[in-house]
């Protein structure tokens, strides 16, 4: 197993997630230790300090879009996109989007899911795509919206997730992709 490597990371960004995050125990399922980090979100100063460790490495025009992951991800995007002065994908979660659109399946450590884009409307060959979310675990829903946004023709430039759970496989599945962790559970 790869150990986590916290890449773009600052003291403050740590201390901020480590002081406001909530853990909760046994949620969604028995055995699954559950990281909120929407205090961190709620507090400006942590929130500043987390959007900035996202984009680090990013410049304007590096990428195309920024992607945000259904649904704590399109808080994360959204800052990163406006910073880095580009358009928001908002990968959605099954059934919230009208058809047609690209879906990709894939397994939770609690279930399963899908991931969805629009079929119409939106062009995605050859643009480079950010990819933000909160917490990287096993990896499947970062692998699956990999695997959608390439079936969509997109260049992944990069993920970076707030917080990484070590021990689950997540940066192993992701192997090969560019990944930032800003901190570890």
């Amino acid at each position: 197993m790869t150990e986590p490597a916290l890449t773009h990371v600052s003291p403050a960004i740590s201390s901020a997630v480590e002081r406001l995050m909530r853990r909760v125990e046994d949620f969604p399922s028995a055995g699954v230790q559950f990281c909120d980090l929407t205090p961190v979100l709620a507090d400006a100063d942590g929130f500043d300090a987390v959007v900035a460790g996202l984009i680090a490495g990013h410049e304007i025009g590096s990428v195309d879009y920024v992607a945000g992951l259904d649904a704590r991800g399109f808080l994360l995007a959204g800052a990163a996109a406006v910073r880095l002065h580009t358009g928001i994908l908002a990968i959605r979660k099954a059934g919230k989007l009208p058809p047609p659109v690209h879906s990709r399946s894939y397994e939770l450590e609690y279930g399963a899911a899908t991931l969805e884009l629009p079929a119409d409307g939106l062009d995605l060959s050859g643009k480079r795509v950010l990819v933000v979310d909160d917490v990287l675990a096993t990896g499947g829903t970062l692998t699956a919206a990999v695997g959608l946004l390439e079936d969509c023709g997109a260049i992944v430039a990069g993920l970076s997730v707030v917080l990484e759970v070590p021990g689950l496989g997540g940066r192993d599945r992701l192997a090969g992709t560019p990944l930032a962790c800003l901190t570890v559970a």
